[in-house]
């Protein structure tokens, strides 16, 4: 579980820190602010961790590191994610359960190679994932081309890297019971199984089969995190960052996807959640009350720097995704008193 990080001049983030994170932690922002690249950020860090001496995968963790910030970022060189400035020098801290630390940081005029400065994290057998407001089972195959065969920028490592954790094949035998639950709530919501046959995904609702291609973006965003609960590629100790979880839901879905990664968080997954809908947020916030959780919420200001602005539990942020939402309620209001 990630504790605290700090990042400096990285793209478009002057400064961010978060101490005291919890399993479940949300990152609010408008547009082009920097809640992806954060996300990315700490996403790099988690599967470097992770992938660093799989297998037989012999790279050294320098290696894997400049690997996944160059496909992440698809950033060539790398110095370009260094926010533009004089000796400017981007710098990314990351401490896992409180004690483990990954530290590195480096110039504009670097190449393609990163070496961390402090590197204490252990070898890691859980996965994290990035799930990304855009839905992947419609393109599964033109990601892999695109990033893996042919090699090309396009399509970043979340999406690859996702596409790939969704190939495993369903796992037999006793789930989670948390995550038995989540499933059932899952299939649900989309009212139908999402399945990988014969090198293809397809929407199953009773006897009918349908192409995932016509199949609405909603249901495959929720079939996606359905699939990686029951591939077992997700596990109590995984590290899930979700980008917009609103994307092409609807208020209920939303309410109901929310419901669900706070029932996989307290399995044991750390959620960080980056939004700009109210929705999201007043669900969090009763979450929070209603199970007494913290829940950090991270706020930027119009400067590129990132601050930990309150816990929900506390009550709502101090932000224009929720003064909009007073303002026009309070329109409406005005109009009827008129």
């Amino acid at each position: 579980m990630i504790t605290s990080f700090s990042i400096a001049n990285s793209g478009p983030i002057v400064k961010a820190q978060g101490q005291r994170l919890g399993q479940l932690n949300l990152i609010i922002g408008e547009n082009s602010c920097g809640k992806t690249w954060l996300l990315k950020s700490l996403y790099c860090v988690m599967r470097t961790q992770e992938e660093f001496g799989r297998g037989q995968d012999n790279r050294e963790f320098h290696d894997v590191l400049s690997d996944k910030l160059y496909w992440t970022f698809q950033s060539q060189p790398l110095g370009d994610m260094v926010r533009r400035g004089k000796s400017n020098r981007l710098r990314v801290a990351v401490t896992m359960d409180d004690h483990s630390v990954l530290d590195f940081s480096f110039g504009q005029d670097t190449s393609k190679q990163v070496k961390p400065d402090i590197n204490t994290l252990p070898e890691r057998t859980d996965n994290s994932v990035f799930l990304p407001p855009k839905e992947v089972l419609s393109l599964w195959n033109v990601i892999l081309r695109s990033a893996l065969q042919n090699r090309e920028f396009g399509y970043d490592s979340t999406y690859s890297d996702l596409v790939l954790a969704l190939q495993n094949q369903p796992q037999r035998g006793r789930n989670y019971d948390g995550f038995s639950k989540s499933r059932k709530q899952l299939e649900q919501m989309y009212q139908g199984k999402v399945t990988f046959e014969n090198n293809e995904w397809l929407y199953k609702q009773g006897n009918s089969r349908y192409s995932i291609h016509s199949t609405a973006e909603g249901i495959k965003k929720i079939a996606v995190l359905d699939t990686l609960l029951g591939n077992r590629f997700l596990t109590p100790g995984s590290v899930v960052f979700v980008d917009e979880p609103e994307s092409a839901l609807h208020p209920t879905a939303i309410v109901q996807l929310i419901d669900i990664l706070a029932l996989l968080a307290a399995q044991g997954m750390q959620i960080f959640m980056a939004t700009h809908s109210y929705y999201v947020v007043k669900k969090l916030l009763l979450i929070a009350k209603q199970q007494q959780l913290p829940i950090p919420c991270f706020l930027s200001d119009n400067k590129g720097a990132w601050q930990q602005s309150c816990l929900l539990a506390d009550g709502l942020p101090d932000t224009e995704i929720i003064n909009e939402s007073v303002r026009l309620f309070d329109q409406e209001f005005e109009g009827i008193g008129g």
